[in-house]
């Protein structure tokens, strides 16, 4: 009986042995990465908003048409704005038809300047004249007074003339250019009305329908360069110093499963989402999928460094991210460098020929 007991414990354990899975350090490369998400986006993509608030009257766009500069969009009602420009466009052709009464009032301004110069001159003469015979008591002080009162008058009327003339050229002015500025101030709101598109591109998606009352803050459409994508990816803070533009990134996409597309970092957004406690980074395709559409997600790998020809394990034989076990079950301490999904560079503590065991 003790002897089938011990057969049958020695079968249990050579089984045992038999089903441990082992391994050796072999020589290979290993690649560090930092793993980031996102989306592919047209280039220029942006979302549409409109700058007023109003009910959309017309939209003169479809999904998928090529969208030109400036062509435009949305109509929105626009009635209020439509009076406000006429209301101003009357008060500055009123002002141009007032244009000719207004110089009138200028020349005849300027005919009292002038009369207003002249008596000056008279009454300057006058008073100089007086001025030289009085030194020679040749006129009475009653007299040289009422000279010098007149001389004195007539270069305050003359200064009060030049200054209305003045007055009146600047009202003029001031007042055109006014009722100017009115006009195109009322013409601006209502093209505002006029959403236009502010780069060409294609319409991939119109968000609203006729009759909708929208406000600024209501997405209308989404616009991008056609047939040109980016990748917008979201890296982790505690991966980004790491980053840099340039780096390559290996891309899969649930749109082309088991297939993997080149990259390169081309852009650093320098601020972090306080949210999601990510930065943003832009990148493009090497060589970019036959079809790609805005929106569709994407996981990439940025490569950070790789090292060729190293010893190295797989990273399921690693304990604790530094021991292995050696005989079976002793726990032996190993430095290591780089590691990657699959393997672990091995810089310390283990030979190319020895027999590590999988950690059960």
């Amino acid at each position: 009986m003790r002897k089938i007991l011990l057969a049958s414990l020695f079968l249990v354990v050579a089984c045992a042995k038999k089903n441990t899975e082992e391994t050796q350090p072999k020589s290979g490369n290993v690649t560090e990465s930092v793993y980031a998400s996102g989306v592919i986006k047209a280039e220029n993509q942006y979302t549409v908003f409109s700058t007023v608030s109003g009910f959309l009257q017309k939209v003169n766009v479809n999904v998928g048409q090529e969208i030109s500069k400036g062509q435009s969009l949305f109509q929105i009602e626009s009635e209020k704005a439509q009076l406000n420009t006429d209301n101003a466009r009357l008060a500055y052709e009123l002002s141009n038809n007032n244009n000719q009464l207004i110089q009138d009032k200028i020349s005849e301004m300027g005919l009292k300047v002038q009369s207003a110069k002249d008596k000056l001159a008279l009454d300057e003469s006058v008073y100089t004249r007086s001025k030289n015979v009085k030194a020679y008591n040749a006129i009475s002080e009653v007299d040289f007074e009422k000279a010098e009162l007149a001389y004195k008058n007539s270069k305050s009327a003359y200064a009060a003339a030049l200054k209305q003339l003045s007055q009146l050229k600047i009202q003029l002015q001031s007042e055109q250019k006014r009722n100017n500025i009115n006009l195109r101030i009322s013409q601006k709101s209502q093209g505002d009305f006029t959403v236009k598109s502010a780069f060409s591109g294609e319409l991939f998606d119109v968000l609203v329908k006729e009759g909708t009352l929208i406000s600024p803050q209501t997405p209308l459409a989404i616009i991008g360069k056609k047939n040109s994508y980016l990748l917008e990816l979201d890296v982790d803070e505690n991966d980004m110093v790491r980053v840099q533009a340039g780096q390559k990134i290996l891309i899969s996409m649930d749109s082309y499963k088991g297939q993997v597309f080149d990259a390169t970092v081309d852009k650093i957004y320098p601020i972090m989402d306080a949210r999601s406690r990510t930065f943003k980074i832009e990148a493009h395709f090497v060589k970019p999928p036959q079809k790609l559409y805005p929106n569709l997600t994407a996981e990439a790998n940025i490569i950070i460094q790789t090292r060729k020809n190293v010893l190295t394990i797989p990273r399921n034989y690693l304990i604790d991210e530094e021991y292995v076990l050696v005989n079976e079950d002793e726990k032996r301490k190993i430095k290591v460098g780089l590691s990657d999904y699959q393997n672990v560079e091995v810089l310390e503590g283990l030979q190319a020929n020895e027999t590590i065991y999988l950690p059960k």
